[in-house]
Parts: C-alpha cells; sequence; structure tokens
C-alpha cells in the first residue's frame, strides 16, 4: 500500500514506519522539515503546514493516511498558552489531513487518527471501553473531544475513520517510562499520590502491531483502545518496576508536591482511569506483551 503517515518521526511513528517498511508497504512521510531526513527506497519525506508547497502535489494515489502528529503534553507546565498549544496542534493536523483528502481524486480506504484514552476523563472506579460515548470533563478530555470530531469529518468523504485511543506507550528511550524508571535507577522510587489511579499501558512495539492491525482490517472504525489488556493501579506499577531493576519501592511522593511542581499537569501521573482494549481484543489482536513485567523486562534488556 502507500501510506501517508504524518508524525512518523515521533516516538510511536518511528517504531510503525519500520514495521510498515518491514512488511512492504510505501511510506511517504509528512515533515516540517523534509531535508533533516536521509530518503531510502521506500520512505520519501515531504513537507507539510509550512511553506508554499502543498503536499497533494507530491503524492500518488494514497490508499491510507495514518495521522499521529500532535504537541506532546509534556512539552512544558500548562499554561494557558500551552493548553492552546497542545489543541491547536491536533485540530489544526487533523484539519489540514482531511483538507488533504478533499484535494485527492481517489480517496483513502482508511484514516487512522491518533486520540488518546483520556476521553473518558479520570476514575478510581469505572471501567472504559469503546462502548462509552460520554467524553470526560477534564481539559484532556475535551482537548481529545474536538480532536476527534474533528477527524470524523473524514467520514464525508467515506472514508473508514479510527480514533486509535492510546493508553500510557512504553518504551526505552522515549515517553513516559524513562522518567518513572530514573527515581528507581536513584534508589529513591515509590508511591506516586494515592497509589490508587489507574495506568492503562501498552509496549510500544504492541502499539505499532495494533496500529497495523486496524490498517489491514476492513471492519474496524470509530474508536479503539490502544491500551494492553491488564491495566495496574499505580502503587502496583511502581513496585512492578522495582522488581524489574532489582530497586527497592519506599519513597512516597506525595500527591501535593507533584501539584505544585507541575500545576495541572501532574493530573498525567495522579489521575488515571482504566481502559479496556475490548476492540481489539474481540478481532483477536495478539499482544506481545501483555502483561507488566513482561513488557519492563523486554524493555530494559535492550
Amino acid at each position: 500500500m502507500n501510506i501517508v503517515l504524518a508524525g512518523g518521526t515521533g516516538f510511536v511513528g518511528s517504531q510503525l514506519m519500520r514495521l510498515l517498511v518491514n512488511e512492504g508497504h510505501q511510506l511517504y512521510i509528512l515533515t516540517r522539515n523534509p531535508h533533516r531526513y536521509k530518503e531510502e527506497k521506500s520512505v520519501v519525506y515531504i513537507q507539510w503546514l509550512s511553506g508554499p508547497n502543498r503536499p497533494e502535489f507530491s503524492l500518488p494515489q494514497i490508499h491510507a493516511i495514518i495521522n499521529l502528529s500532535g504537541e506532546s503534553l509534556n512539552a512544558g507546565r500548562w499554561t494557558p498558552q500551552q493548553k492552546n498549544k497542545i489543541l491547536a496542534s491536533r485540530i489544526s493536523t487533523t484539519r489540514e489531513i482531511n483538507r488533504l483528502i478533499s484535494f485527492m481524486k481517489k480517496k483513502p480506504d482508511v484514516l487512522i487518527n491518533a486520540s488518546a484514552i483520556g476521553f473518558y476523563g479520570t476514575s478510581l472506579d469505572n471501567t472504559f471501553d469503546e462502548s462509552t460515548t460520554e467524553a470526560g470533563s477534564d481539559f484532556l478530555a475535551q482537548t481529545v473531544y474536538q480532536w476527534e470530531s474533528e477527524a470524523l469529518k473524514a467520514e464525508q468523504f467515506k472514508v473508514r475513520t479510527v480514533l486509535a485511543r492510546f493508553g500510557i506507550v512504553l518504551g526505552k528511550d522515549a515517553g513516559a517510562l524513562p522518567k518513572m524508571l530514573l527515581p528507581y535507577k536513584l534508589l529513591f522510587g515509590g508511591k506516586i499520590g494515592s497509589g490508587k489511579q489507574w495506568m492503562s499501558w501498552i509496549h510500544a512495539e504492541d502499539a505499532a502491531r495494533a496500529l497495523l492491525f486496524l490498517l489491514l482490517h476492513n471492519d474496524i472504525s470509530g474508536p479503539v483502545n490502544l491500551t494492553a489488556p491488564n491495566p495496574v493501579r499505580m502503587d502496583e506499577f511502581g513496585r512492578t518496576i522495582g522488581k524489574a531493576l532489582k530497586r527497592p519501592h519506599w519513597l512516597p511522593v506525595p500527591s501535593v508536591a507533584l501539584k505544585l511542581g507541575l500545576g495541572e499537569m501532574s493530573m498525567l501521573v495522579l489521575e488515571g482511569q482504566k481502559a479496556v482494549p475490548e476492540k481489539l481484543l474481540s478481532k483477536h489482536f495478539t499482544y506481545r506483551f501483555p502483561e507488566l513485567m513482561q513488557a519492563l523486562c523486554e524493555i530494559l534488556k535492550k
């Protein structure tokens, strides 16, 4: 297939890019800085969102679009300006994808648009699968709601649209895990906040494989939770890190300290939701790393 990938140079995108190339697909990577990257036989870099050139003039017939673009939630304290940047980056890139589709004479078969389980809001008690239709009320939930609403406009072009709701993606050199490992490596890891908040996670390799699975299964559309089937509470997550690293889990981090240090952004670690991947399981997607200890040991051995 000819596949357009936006956000292909990021954490999950780079892993997905390697997987798609190995599967024999031709990739067209949309990036602001195409000259930074060396093109390969199966990978072409195309400028978008800046400059006079528009990507529709550089693309052949496209069979699928995967959009993983968006400002990192960890890029800085959530000031009003940063919150606007987080939202605007997601809306503008998704809107540009739809504009691109509108110019295509033959429309792609599918759009897979990144999203997040933050859609559901936070809860200590509820379990969320894709049948949950009401968005939460906090900043992240409302950001995801608007993001997904923009993505679903692709349906007007009769394009199968998948909303890939990511949980916390675990990998060695990027994402949330390196920061979570550091206190344990320095021997002062411990419970964060109450420890009762849920952590819905997925190994980066399984995240990329799940995206490929969604690409190839024409009977899947709408929201899909990209999480492992076994979410854990934060205290268990920390204890498992300690066991995997053979380090103690003993020094609590009070909620008030994180709130003072991070402001509203502290909700990323102090609050969470138990999200389960009902759609992937019902379609018999096979996880390579369904258990947290298994995932951490594989990551840490690299």
